[in-house]
């Protein structure tokens, strides 16, 4: 049998028609670094940069198709996880990593959508703490995100940093903490954390609105570690991957959100 000769890793998320954020952004991410991207659609979003008008869950057997397609063809180093919208989407994609074992499997815990958004059933947080985090080898949740996770709010750094070793508890085997939502005109501080401990990095708070920023990061994270970067390494590479992204950003749409510069960001 032929050995693949390129790394590859897979997203399973959400399509986003307006192309900033979910499969789109991921797919531009892992071509960004070099890895051969592959997908598998959780749900079809009706969507631009001013938010999401319809959301559209694909037959289970259909998700199933493409899941097993894919593993069965590809050498899949790693796999990310987007926006999963119900409890049955998360059995299905969770059965499907189980029965196959990807090395790497990164969680974005999309709940929200930027405009506000509602993406995710209420029936199936449960199913995410429950069933997925046990699986992730980092979990990657914004602030709102964390909270709805723990079920209490984070108003400030020590909070922070006492939510991350907490996801921990939950069966995530690294966390890394996004700190864009904490109130302050000061850098935006992102956590990592796992069992040796927590880290931080650091950049500059830009003022502006962007799309698919955790889609990307995520995505970022899922792609160096296709190319054998140790986890800690991969989630702070990333992070710079996404600032980078965000200065060079632009304006498609009619609002004022941006979407990321993936290929002007792209690691040399």
């Amino acid at each position: 049998m032929t050995v693949p000769s390129v790394v590859s890793a897979m997203t399973i998320a959400g399509s986003d028609s307006g192309g900033g954020a979910g499969i789109q952004a991921d797919l531009k991410t892992f071509a960004a670094h070099r890895v051969h991207g592959l997908s598998a659609i959780a749900a079809l979003t009706a969507q631009h940069t001013r938010g999401v008008t319809a959301v559209n869950v694909p037959p289970m057997d259909f998700l199933r198709a493409q899941l097993d397609a894919c593993f069965e063809d590809f050498e899949i180093r790693a796999v990310k996880l987007g926006m999963l919208a119900t409890a049955e989407v998360i059995g299905t994609v969770v059965e499907a990593l189980v029965r196959h074992r990807p090395d790497t499997v990164v969680v974005d815990p999309v709940m929200v959508a930027t405009s506000g958004a509602r993406l995710l059933e209420n029936s199936a947080l449960e199913a995410m703490r429950r069933q997925l985090l046990p699986l992730a080898d980092v979990l990657t949740p914004n602030l709102p995100e964390a909270e709805l996770l723990l079920g209490r709010t984070i108003p400030d750094a020590q909070a922070m940093r006492d939510a991350a070793r907490d996801l921990l508890a939950l069966g995530a085997h690294a966390v890394f903490l996004k700190g864009g939502h904490l109130p302050g005109d000061g850098d935006v501080v992102d956590l990592f954390a796992d069992a040796e401990g927590v880290a931080e990095t650091a950049h500059p708070r830009l003022a502006l609105e962007a799309h698919g920023t955790g889609c990307t990061l995520a995505s970022a994270i899922a792609a160096r570690r296709a190319q054998g970067m140790a986890m800690k390494e991969a989630c702070l590479a990333a992070s710079d991957y996404v600032h980078a992204g965000l200065r060079g950003g632009y304006r498609p749409g009619r609002s004022d959100i941006l979407v990321l510069d993936h290929f002007g960001a792209a690691p040399v």
